[in-house]
């Protein structure tokens, strides 16, 4: 019995021995865990930041748009549909920040953006329409146009790009061309982005000093604001040769980009009935958006009251 109980205390002090270095080099290992923890969070250091409430809303809502515009480029693909949008406006007006939000989630292969450079010296012997014909979206297919043939309609005819004879000329046919369009089987959407003078202004300015922006400045840019309203008589012209029934204009009113983005997207949406178990909040902002035809008799009356000022002052 004595033996028995001398290897017993034998193999329980054996047994401590071996708790005490496990159990060290177990405090040993969360002590360097500790500090690898704490320099670690050193190098990942946390700061407060401050958000808007309005951005935050603005973001949740656009993400909730996004994923339905997938779900409608899904559609258009399964029904082979065509689709084309066309971005108007005055410079620094949104058009460009309003397609990336549009298409930054959008399968590339079905969604395609078309911003084309100055014509060609082969273009310009082209029929006018004939450098676009070829960038229009075939079934299942999505085709925003960062400008379009309208840079006849403003751009050409105030910069001096064509002559008053080749401006006539467009508007004339411009309305049978986009009838052709849609009676082929092509949706077509056209929006007009209105900014005003001043923000037009700001936004010139901030290219000017944000090196990221720099890139979007031109020498149209630089003559936009002393163009004014040069560019505000073809904008009429245009809206009244093209604003029809079949291809109606859609202006935005794009001071607010946030707003213009999300109405934007909003109009699009609620004009394709496409498949979507989400019934999401599509109402759209009548100070944001409206037809065409609203914004030429804005355009009438604010030319109207400019003349009875005129008259008054003399």
């Amino acid at each position: 019995m004595g033996a028995k109980r001398a290897m017993a205390k034998a193999e329980i002090s054996e047994a401590l021995d071996l708790k005490e270095i496990v159990h060290g080099d177990w405090q040993k290992s969360e002590e360097v865990n500790e500090k690898e923890r704490l320099k670690k969070s050193k190098k990942e250091e946390r700061l407060p930041i401050w958000v808007k409430k309005s951005v935050l809303e603005y973001e949740d809502e656009l993400k909730k748009l996004q994923i339905e515009l997938l779900k409608l480029q899904n559609y258009v693909k399964d029904k082979g549909l065509k689709v084309l949008m066309i971005f108007e406006g005055r410079d620094a007006a949104g058009k460009g920040g309003t397609i990336k939000r549009i298409t930054e989630h959008l399968n590339p292969r079905g969604a395609r953006v078309v911003a084309l450079d100055k014509p060609s010296d082969v273009e310009k012997t082209q029929w006018y329409f004939q450098r676009y014909s070829k960038y229009l979206p075939s079934a299942g297919e999505i085709a925003l146009f960062d400008r379009s043939w309208y840079n006849r309609g403003g751009v050409e005819p105030v910069m001096g790009f064509c002559t008053p004879q080749e401006h006539q000329e467009f508007l004339n046919q411009v309305s049978e061309f986009e009838h052709m369009l849609v009676t082929s089987g092509i949706i077509l959407f056209k929006f007009y982005f209105s900014v005003s003078k001043k923000e037009q202004a700001k936004r010139f300015q901030e290219r000017k000093t944000d090196p990221l922006k720099q890139f979007k400045l031109s020498p149209v840019d630089a003559r936009s604001q002393a163009l004014w309203n040069q560019y505000t008589s073809m904008k009429y012209s245009m809206l009244q040769a093209s604003h029809t029934e079949h291809a109606p204009w859609i202006i935005i009113r794009s001071d607010n980009k946030k707003k213009a983005r999300i109405n934007c997207i909003k109009h699009i949406l609620s004009s394709i009935q496409y498949n979507s178990l989400k019934q999401l909040d599509l109402v759209i902002s009548k100070k944001i958006l409206i037809w065409g035809d609203e914004e030429i008799k804005l355009m009438e009356m604010a030319l109207h009251q400019k003349k009875s000022k005129k008259r008054v002052d003399h």
